[in-house]
């Protein structure tokens, strides 16, 4: 009966090594790699890998990238002005903040200049040179006069086009008064240090002193004035408007009322990776693809490289953290007028070319940031 045992036990025993080898083997032959589908994988590899000279993601912008715009004071939004996708030229009127109290600063400042300037006139018992002086300081005071008058005629008019009021051709005669009004200002301060360079010249009387503190006070009051007005930095078109009538406007890069941006052309900001530094080189051509056209190209060509590596504004999601990669910042100017829109995240691959040219002749990257009427 033992013996019996012994033989029972000693067929399950090869049983179970004759199911453990039939299982174990196939599956151990199966994970060695088949040869075909080596060198097919091998032959493959290198003509993906030599397609692009590099990769990264990036987002869409307006050439010369997005203006941002916001109030260097805090107040109360009084208007806005234009809406999104109007167009814009320098200096146009976007949003005024309540300015009643600054207004009424800058009369009693005027009113202060214009009796100095009586006082000062009284005395006119003075040689050549003090009198050119006294002629090249009126000048600029009359045309940062103008100038301020010219502005408010632009704001007027800008609101009455809106409105319909006023022709387009008003509105391009309102801005080009602005715009010789700037031109009237610096030559006068131009002859303003001619005359104070003039060897020989006397002291100020007590009367001109006087006057000129008045208009410094009036200059100070002008400039307090226009901070209530948020105008365009540049010619462009409005991409969104965040401020409201009635609202608190706060002086914070994150508060931005407004952003604007040429879009006659666009540009791919691009973001690689510090081992990438050496394939990207300034002219090489560049494909752009996005998920919201499957199947296409846009054309590209590589204008302007980082002089420098930096934190990514891609993807960076609150405080930078000692983790953070830093990466080269890569601007590359799209060819024609691409569907894409600002904002709009893509991938960009590099195209190998020799006629690229070398890293000695990149140009230095200046990247848009938060302007207040820049």
């Amino acid at each position: 009966m033992p013996r019996g045992d012994s033989s029972l036990n000693m067929l399950i025993v090869a049983a179970l090594l004759a199911l453990g080898v039939g299982y174990y083997v196939p599956q151990t032959l199966s994970k060695r790699a088949d040869p075909a589908k080596v060198d097919v994988a091998a032959k493959d590899k290198p003509s993906v890998v030599s397609a692009w000279a590099a990769s990264a993601p990036g987002r869409v912008e307006p050439v010369g990238g997005e203006v941002r715009l916001g109030s260097v004071l805090p107040g109360r939004i009084a208007e806005v002005l234009v809406a999104r996708n109007d167009k814009v030229i320098s200096g146009d009127l976007l949003v005024r903040l309540e300015d009643e109290e600054v207004i009424a600063r800058f009369a009693a400042a005027n009113a202060e200049a214009a009796i100095r300037k009586r006082e000062r006139d009284a005395n006119d018992a003075v040689g050549k040179p003090a009198q050119d002086r006294r002629s090249a300081e009126d000048g600029v005071a009359n045309a940062e006069h103008q100038l301020q008058q010219s502005r408010e005629d632009l704001d007027h008019t800008l609101r009455s086009h809106r409105r319909g009021t006023a022709s387009a051709a008003e509105l391009d005669k309102a801005r080009a008064a602005v715009g010789k009004a700037n031109e009237r200002l610096e030559q006068a301060r131009a002859n303003l240090r001619k005359a104070l360079a003039v060897d020989g010249l006397p002291a100020p009387t007590r009367q001109e002193a006087a006057l000129t503190a008045a208009r410094a006070d009036l200059s100070a009051a002008e400039a307090a004035l226009e901070k209530t007005r948020i105008r365009a930095a540049a010619e462009g078109t409005v991409l969104f408007v965040n401020g409201k009538v009635g609202e608190t406007a706060t002086p914070s890069p994150e508060n931005v009322l407004i952003a604007t941006g040429n879009l006659t052309r666009l540009r791919v900001r691009a973001e690689f990776e510090e081992h990438d530094f050496a394939k990207v080189r300034v002219g090489q051509a560049a494909v752009v693809r996005s998920a919201a056209f499957p199947g296409r190209d846009f054309d590209g060509k590589v204008s302007l490289l980082a002089q420098a590596l930096g934190p990514s504004r891609l993807g960076q999601r609150g405080p930078r953290k000692p983790t953070d990669v830093d990466v080269l910042e890569v601007m590359i100017d799209l060819t024609g007028q691409p569907e894409l829109l600002p904002g709009m995240r893509v991938d960009v691959f590099i195209r190998p070319e020799a006629t690229a040219s070398p890293p000695a002749a990149m140009g230095a990257l200046h990247p848009a940031t938060t302007a207040q009427s820049n």
